[in-house]
């Protein structure tokens, strides 16, 4: 007795769209160089107020209101992000206090493939305490990225999306792979802020609040990480590529995603994106994807889901689930 089901799901989006005409006209380039380079045609940016833990809590409250459930019932909160709400503590000490939740809390900060490593965190200690758990993806790097750095303004988007999982009869997930590689730590990187180099006028002044990405290394080790843990992972279930239903990738380029896709031998018609609609929204993009694709009626029960992700770090990581558990 050590499944668990997915009982609710929700997101959480901020109103203001940022489109790519206008972030054309701002750094003078034109639109069809911003979408060919990653597939964007919009994302959204937070308001003054908005945060990644007020993101956080919108989403849960929709994945525990349609779990027919409330925070007095989770027994444990997981938060992953990596724009956290403040140094200390840590967000989900904000998102648990909004919500209610009765019992414990944390962060998990793997970057982009933070959901899919919470996801695993979660599945361990539900063995363990047979209890619902609420897993939240949250983040707003659109407060990261400096607004003179036309490379990754264009690809970031601020967004939020959270799955309850409660104790089921049957284990839904057939194999999962995680790994990272602390040698490309540089690749993307916010330098200051932390105990390595503290916030100083001196730090704000050159920018080193904002995030730092090195393109074509993430570019490089996004593919061949992420190709590899997909590999790993059927390997491990025994499940061909093109047995996959639906494959839900971070959702960082569309150049990323579509090579992956092809060097992995999953089947085109089997992704599922709304890259075009959101942009890059870290550790919300796995679970923003799975939602809509749910809300859509497209997984169906017995279907096998192959979630897969990377991050700065690098981190990266996979599950593939047969969707409802064991048919």
């Amino acid at each position: 007795m050590s499944g668990f089901a997915i009982a609710g799901w929700g997101k959480a989006l901020p109103e203001r769209v940022v489109t790519s005409t206008e972030l054309a006209e701002r750094f003078g380039v034109d639109e069809h160089w911003v979408v060919s380079r990653c597939g964007i045609q919009e994302r959204r940016a937070v308001d003054p107020g908005q945060t990644t833990a007020s993101l956080a809590v919108d989403a849960g409250r929709a994945a525990l209101a349609r779990a027919g459930l409330t925070g007095a019932d989770i027994a444990h909160l997981i938060v992953a992000t990596a724009t956290p709400e403040q140094p200390s503590p840590a967000t989900s000490a904000f998102v648990h206090h909004d919500l209610g939740i009765a019992g414990g809390a944390m962060d998990v900060n793997s970057e982009c493939a933070g959901f899919v490593y919470g996801l695993v965190a979660a599945m361990g200690i539900l063995r363990m305490d047979r209890r619902p758990i609420l897993l939240i993806g949250s983040d707003t790097h659109t407060l990261t990225a400096n607004p003179a750095d036309r490379d990754l303004s264009i690809l970031v988007g601020d967004g939020a999306a959270a799955v309850v999982l409660v104790p089921g009869p049957e284990d839904p997930v057939l194999a999962w792979n995680l790994g990272a590689d602390g040698s490309c730590a540089d690749a993307l990187k916010v330098q200051a802020g932390g105990s390595r180099m503290p916030t100083t006028p001196e730090t704000v002044a050159q920018g080193l609040h904002f995030a730092q990405i090195k393109g074509n290394e993430i570019y490089l080790n996004a593919v061949r990480y992420t190709v590899r843990t997909v590999r790993e992972t059927l390997e491990s279930a025994k499940v061909a590529p093109a047995e996959v239903d639906h494959v839900i990738p971070h959702q960082a380029n569309i150049r990323i995603i579509n090579s992956v896709m092809q060097h992995s031998g999953l089947r085109p018609e089997s992704l599922i994106t709304n890259l075009d609609r959101y942009g890059n929204t870290a550790s919300a993009s796995i679970p923003l994807a799975l939602t809509e694709a749910l809300e859509a009626d497209r997984i169906r029960a017995g279907e096998l889901v192959l979630l897969a992700g990377f991050g700065a770090g690098m981190t990266w990581g996979s599950v593939l689930m047969r969707w409802g558990g064991a048919t």
